[in-house]
């Protein structure tokens, strides 16, 4: 059975590291000053931004093994694990981490929008891989953290400038998936072109017919990443979210067994609908009329 390091608290993994942390619900790490360490898979409660400069290590993940390379970014969230059990081994490593407890947010802005940051469900092999420039930004920020967490004086304000600045971290990192997005333009074509055959071939197979209606999970599994890290790609490539191409596959398909003269109730059924009336209700929304009102209009 694996050993895992139950971060509950951002100081539970910096006393692994040998690290005091100054605030109980963030710690910010430069790895350079605690390396040597030793491997630890963690199982999180808390938000992690792990950023390493020059390491050699092999993770695995799900479906997916990545290998780190100079200036990668990993995010996680709370209910995820994450990292390579210990095995005695010691690394040198270099970079940052900041942890975050979710607590920290309560009533602030961020305590809403943080889950709009899909990076933090996205796979170890979806992590984002920075410029110099990026970089130096990234660090940039870690150290005003550590900074404002050492240094500064711990009255009312101190929480709010730790919040703006996670703040601005995260949309420093949404900037640069962003740009990643538009870098990897070739191989994220490759995934729209994979995830279109995969949602042809889930009619012509019948799939629907074991499993239901096909959902971006489905597909996310298939290709061997996570459902947020394929939408977002769907939707920088076609500006259309992958839920709404599931939904026209599934009312094209809807109209091609209409069409043929199966019935209303058969054909939701043929789909992988429960009920006849989700049918109905999701053809309406998606085409304007009901699936009747197609029917007589064809006649």
């Amino acid at each position: 059975m694996a050993k895992i390091l139950k971060v509950k608290k951002p100081s539970d993994y910096s006393l692994w590291l040998g690290q005091t942390d100054r605030h109980p619900l963030v710690s910010v790490i430069d790895y350079g000053r605690v390396s040597p360490i030793r491997h630890s898979l963690n199982d999180y409660d808390v938000y992690g931004i792990f950023f390493h400069d020059e390491a050699e290590i092999s993770l695995e993940y799900g479906c997916g093994k990545y290998d780190y390379k100079e200036g990668t970014v990993i995010c996680v969230s709370p209910g995820q694990i994450g990292g390579k059990e210990d095995n005695g081994e010691k690394v040198m490593l270099t970079g940052w981490a900041l942890l975050f407890h979710p607590d920290l947010l309560h009533g602030t802005p961020l305590e809403k929008e943080i889950r709009h940051y899909s990076f933090f469900d996205y796979r170890v092999n979806e992590a984002l891989h920075m410029t110099d420039e990026e970089k130096d930004i990234i660090v940039g920020i870690m150290r005003q953290l550590s900074n404002e967490i050492e240094n500064n004086p711990k009255d009312d304000s101190q929480d709010s400038i730790i919040i703006g600045l996670i703040w601005v971290l995260l949309n420093y990192c949404q900037r640069f998936y962003n740009r990643q997005f538009l870098t990897r333009k070739i191989v994220n074509n490759d995934i729209l072109s994979k995830f279109e055959r995969l949602l042809k071939e889930y009619f012509s197979n019948d799939t629907q017919k074991e499993k239901g209606l096909p959902t971006v999970q489905y597909f996310a599994d298939a290709l061997c990443m996570s459902a947020n890290y394929l939408g977002d790609v769907i939707k920088r490539i076609t500006g259309d979210t992958a839920g709404n191409h599931i939904r026209r596959m599934v009312i094209q398909e809807a109209k091609n067994r209409l069409a043929s003269g199966l019935g209303i109730s058969q054909t939701a059924y043929d789909l992988g609908f429960g009920y006849p009336q989700h049918f109905s209700r999701m053809f309406k929304k998606c085409t304007g009329i009901s699936p009747q009102e197609y029917v007589n209009n064809r006649s």
